[in-house]
């Protein structure tokens, strides 16, 4: 029987133990006690929140070099059947942070015995799925004093298979903006529909209403999404809601069109508290930057792919998926990749099981390439 790989095992390990945003006890723990079995001799650690940042200080350094994971969970129930399920109902792993820790794990143990010139720095951020760990982090005194000269980051897609690796220059991740929408009005007897004000029928009519921002508002040649993901309302199927909430996302490929699609809900609501005779609020959410790759960094990292890994280079376009590494290449230059992992199921899903021999190889190409530089 082949022995399992060490960093796979401790993504299983990892996977056991999903934790939410800033909520990620066990984890932090976990990554201490194993980044405590390393050779200390060229090691800083310390801690922010629930977060981890490393310093592996260089042979002869010029510059410091990060290197970013996120290490929180989702709330999603899992559905894998893996031997290695969640052992925390209702939380899973569901977006590859188990896998990205591993990765920074292998990385982290190479150079903790074999360090390079220059420093490293590696970050283990909570909160990346929300409520965002990456800005707040980076404002960190911790992190302030070990300001990196470039930034790295990757996110595994099941889209690609394992042993490929996308990545462009430029814009990468979507802008992304939390939306949270309430409804209130006048509840009553659901007999009586014309003594009361219907939230439910209030937010369905705006669920429909807001995709016009869409496909009126916004340049055909231009992307953006509203997608509202959950719906809540009312208490008691024989009572008219009094309350109804929306609770979703906007993605845009650019901030001038995120700003188009706020003013544009604004204005909606405030026609809707005239139409309906309710209130119409929002609730602050999380939102994240653009992912926006420096070119010089990105295309040195293709460079280097191609020369040592030709098979494994794959071009790609810009997403409409949110990451709040963006903070990170809004203030350092750098890049994220996407990380091969050959999945049936999409990231956030249930059912979601990477290829873990991605694992491994990211370590490699990643070990080489941090060499190389």
């Amino acid at each position: 029987m082949t022995e399992l790989n060490p960093f796979i095992k401790l993504r299983r390990e990892l996977h056991l133990i999903p934790e939410i945003g800033y909520e990620e006890v066990k984890t932090q723990h976990f990554l201490l006690t194993y980044i405590a079995s390393l050779p200390q001799d060229r090691l800083e650690i310390k801690k922010w929140r629930t977060g981890i940042l490393v310093r592996v200080a260089g042979l002869s350094p010029t510059k410091t070099i990060g290197y970013r994971t996120d290490i929180d969970a989702l709330p999603i129930l899992e559905e894998t059947g893996l031997a290695f399920a969640s052992t925390h109902h209702g939380k899973m792993h569901a977006c590859g942070h188990d896998c990205h820790m591993s990765i920074a794990l292998g990385l982290l143990t190479h150079f903790a015995s074999q360090p390079i010139k220059d420093n490293l720095l590696f970050v283990f951020q909570p909160a990346e799925e929300g409520p965002g760990g990456a800005k707040p982090i980076m404002e960190s005194e911790e992190f302030q004093a070990w300001w990196p000269d470039m930034m790295l980051g990757l996110h595994i897609a099941p889209e690609y298979k394992a042993g490929e690796i996308a990545v462009k220059p430029g814009l990468l991740f979507a802008n992304t903006s939390e939306l949270f929408i309430s409804f209130k009005g006048k509840g009553g007897h659901a007999a009586y529909p014309h003594l009361a004000n219907d939230m439910v029928v209030a937010a369905s009519a705006f669920v429909g209403q807001m995709q016009t921002i869409i496909s009126r508002n916004i340049d055909p040649l231009d992307s953006a999404v509203i997608t509202i993901g959950q719906i809540r309302g009312g208490d008691v199927q024989n009572v008219i809601a009094e309350n109804a909430y929306l609770d979703g996302t906007i993605r845009t490929l650019s901030t001038e069109t995120m700003d188009i699609v706020w003013t544009r809900l604004k204005q909606l609501a405030k026609g809707w508290e005239e139409a309906y005779q309710c209130e119409v609020s929002f609730t602050p959410g999380s939102d994240y930057r653009q992912v926006d790759n420096d070119e010089a960094e990105t295309l040195q990292f293709i460079s280097y792919l191609q020369e040592n890994y030709p098979e494994s280079y794959v071009a790609c376009k810009e997403a409409m998926t949110g990451e709040d590494f963006g903070y990170f290449l809004e203030k350092i230059p750098g890049f994220m990749f996407w990380l091969g992992v050959d999945s049936e199921y999409s990231l956030h899903h249930a059912k979601l099981n990477p290829d873990e021999a991605a694992i491994p190889f990211a370590i490699d190409v990643l070990t080489r390439y941090l060499e190389s530089l």
